[in-house]
């Protein structure tokens, strides 16, 4: 599996944390002591990286060097969080469009929602760190390099980052197809957050409760879902829709 999104080895992982490297995930083997991985653990809560013990055998299927039981995964995006992306969407004076991906962890879906996403102006993406698939090279692969052209954002608390959209003016759109209204019926010539669920269990408990409106996408077959990326790309164009009726610009 050995790529150029890795990169393994104490000193090489610490060295690229400090030069700001972007660093997706960080693998380290359980029972690892040193000094070095002290001052490594140090870097990782410093910069509040995403870090997991895990056995050496998965280390060793990243690389066949020598890893010294470090591997870290490079994203191929710089993440920013909501608390910055915010204030400067208002500070431009565009009409705020993100999308948040509640535990989508499928790569391709990922990066399909990203390239759709781009397409209809979408501001950002939001993801949380844990539970999700990530900005690496397979999804820039699967957004066909969308993701480079679209803000991620990457939060520790997925439900404290949906709220201060919420506190913030955003109108929080929960998609499932449990709930009774029509993806029609909203209105989206507000700022908007449309929330999408994981492929497996849809919208966590936590922030459903924070969403304004639940909406689902009419089902007239015998199978009960749409693939989430399909569903967002409706969601998603039906936004466009509403503003370029409403004479909005779109981006």
């Amino acid at each position: 599996m050995e790529s150029n999104d890795i990169i393994y080895g104490l000193r090489a992982v610490i060295e690229a944390i400090e030069a700001g490297k972007s660093i997706d995930k960080i693998f380290i083997r359980k029972d690892l002591k040193s000094d070095l991985a002290n001052e490594l653990w140090d870097q990782i809560k410093r910069h509040r990286l995403f870090a997991q013990k895990v056995p050496v055998e998965k280390l060793n299927r990243f690389t066949h060097g020598n890893h010294q039981g470090v591997v870290a995964l490079l994203a191929s995006v710089n993440y920013t969080r909501v608390g910055v992306l915010v204030p400067q969407l208002y500070e431009e004076g565009v009409l705020p469009f993100v999308v948040v991906l509640d535990g989508i962890t499928d790569v391709r879906n990922f990066g399909a929602i990203a390239r759709t996403a781009e397409c209809c102006g979408v501001d950002a993406l939001v993801i949380p760190e844990r539970g999700s698939a990530s900005a690496g090279g397979d999804a820039m692969k699967a957004s066909a390099g969308a993701l480079n052209h679209i803000e991620v954002c990457r939060e520790r608390n997925l439900e404290a980052a949906v709220k201060y959209l919420k506190d913030n003016g955003y109108q929080i759109v929960a998609v499932s197809e449990k709930a009774n209204g029509n993806y029609t019926t909203p209105d989206y010539t507000t700022p908007v957050a449309l929330v999408m669920g994981a492929e497996d269990v849809g919208i966590s408990p936590e922030i459903m409760r924070l969403a304004d409106t639940r909406v689902s996408i009419p089902m007239f077959g015998k199978i009960g879902s749409l693939n989430v990326s399909v569903a967002a790309g409706l969601m998603m164009y039906e936004v466009v829709r509403q503003r370029l009726n409403d004479n909005l610009e779109v981006i």
